[in-house]
């Protein structure tokens, strides 16, 4: 910012505090405003008005003022609610010089209460034209300028609360998220799931491959994790008999920032008895078929320019294909990990210490991954990279576990999951190998999640759905922090 508009907004800011205390002095502002009707209902119940036409209808609403123009002694004001817009309508001539000059007082961004009788202009604008005026509360800054709004990603993302004032997209965005949210509580609901909490503050972050946040109890004197997944606490409750549980949670996992991962984010867990992983394939397209289908009206959209379909049904592909269709040829768990090396080495991944041929084919899943654009199920994982996952029965190499990937990245993660208790000490033991090996994100032994197993957890599906990056589809936005009404940012300098 220049050293002139520093100046002409430190000027600006100090009228209106000066506005500010001359409404203190004289009585101060409202501890509570009543209003009559939000600006939809407004625009719902009026919309049949011809122009030039007044009501005999009196209405008090209340709202952010947006815009004020003056035309002599007509003033018209925008009001902003969280439902929309309305505008007041002052005539000095009928309003009275008082109200007039006070409603000339007011800044843009100042909260205000206003009542009148509903009207159209000539030019058919739904009015409110106003004989009673309340300031609710001074802005004490002015909005950013009208003609370039906020624009900065950066500011935005930091002062989401501008964000929202200036930028209808941001309110869009704030909503459907809120909608989704409660739509897949209820697609849960519906179907005989549970909504349970687990803990947040863990001994032993587990459930996931990732790095966690440490931190410190003070009373019981003992280090501390954010957990990084829901899941193995979930799965207890499975144990326990709730044969069919979820969670919308927040998880934490100490990583990097881009556009599909911020390092708190909001996951939904599912895990339903005697199921296994096609069960859950069905479950899943249901599910993100209707709620896209609820929150755009329609299962058919656009995401950044290019047509997309939730309708159901996906296709179901098989990891191993996918990236044998990418490099152009067949390859599996028997190629030679040499082989699988240099063909991730051609396309720019640098291979590190000696990873077996499941962990190098996932890798080449990550760059396959990229080219799918429809929704898709990508299934039958490495088992040297699905800890808790369900071996296949006829190559246990291979896991019943897939991925629901949309335009690019991972959306669901899910699979049978692995409940012979052995056999899970012996994947937890490999991932304590690799993580003693330096591989600071491979999975700890959680021993009383093997204790739990022994006493027995049926056939299960059990899902994850990153929350997050769903509403990114379902509000067309190219970055996770555009859905996250506060991301996580550096410290301001």
């Amino acid at each position: 910012m220049s050293e002139q508009s520093e100046t002409t907004e430190d000027r600006l800011v100090e009228g209106r505090r000066e506005k500010h205390q001359a409404l203190l002095d004289a009585g101060g502002y409202p501890h509570r405003f009543e209003r009559s009707d939000l600006a939809i209902e407004l625009q719902e119940r009026y919309a049949f008005l011809e122009p030039a036409t007044e009501t005999e209808d009196r209405v008090t609403v209340a709202g952010r003022l947006m815009l004020h123009r003056s035309f002599g002694k007509l003033q018209f004001g925008t009001l902003q609610d969280a439902s929309g817009t309305v505008q007041l309508f002052v005539e000095r001539n009928t309003a009275g010089v008082e109200l007039a000059d006070r409603f000339g007082e007011l800044d843009l961004g100042d909260w205000v209460g206003a009542s009148g009788v509903v009207m159209t202009t000539k030019r058919g604008e739904l009015s409110v034209k106003v004989d009673d005026l309340t300031v609710l509360q001074k802005a004490l800054r002015p909005l950013p300028d009208k003609w370039h709004g906020l624009v900065d990603i950066e500011t935005r993302s930091r002062q989401r609360y501008v964000d929202l004032m200036v930028n209808p997209e941001a309110r869009r965005t704030a909503t459907i998220r809120a909608r989704v949210v409660s739509d897949l509580r209820r697609e849960f609901e519906t179907r005989g799931f549970v909504e349970v909490e687990t803990p947040v503050l863990l001994t032993q972050a587990t459930g996931a491959l990732a790095r966690p946040f440490l931190t410190h109890h003070n009373a019981l004197d003992i280090e501390l994790q954010l957990r990084i997944a829901t899941e193995l606490y979930l799965k207890r409750l499975v144990v326990g008999g709730l044969e069919k549980v979820f969670e919308i949670g927040r998880i934490f996992r100490n990583e990097g920032i881009n556009p599909t991962h911020n390092p708190e984010f909001t996951m939904l867990e599912a895990y339903q008895a005697f199921a296994d992983y096609t069960d859950i394939m069905d479950l899943v397209e249901e599910v993100i078929s209707e709620v896209a289908t609820s929150a755009l009206g329609s299962a058919e959209t656009t995401y950044q320019g290019r047509e997309l379909s939730f309708a159901a049904p996906y296709p179901r592909v098989k990891l191993i294909d996918l990236v044998s269709d990418y490099v152009g040829k067949q390859i599996g768990l028997d190629t030679d990990p040499g082989k699988l090396a240099e063909l991730l080495v051609e396309r720019g991944v640098a291979v590190e210490g000696d990873p077996g041929p499941g962990k190098l084919l996932f890798e080449l899943y990550e760059l396959a991954h990229k080219e799918v654009w429809e929704p898709t199920f990508v299934m039958d994982f490495p088992t040297e990279v699905s800890p808790l996952s369900r071996a296949r029965p006829d190559d246990p190499r291979l896991t019943e576990r897939f991925e629901l990937v949309i335009v690019g990245s991972e959306y669901c993660n899910a699979f049978s999951e692995l409940n012979d208790a052995d056999d899970q000490r012996s994947r937890f033991e490999a991932q304590a190998a690799a993580r003693a090996a330096g591989d600071d994100e491979a999975h700890v032994i959680d021993h009383d999640y093997i204790r739990a197993l022994e006493y027995g957890l049926p056939p299960t599906g059990g899902l994850g759905i990153g929350v997050d990056r769903l509403v990114m589809l379902l509000t067309d936005q190219p970055h996770i922090r555009e859905v996250i009404l506060f991301p996580t940012l550096r410290p301001e300098a």
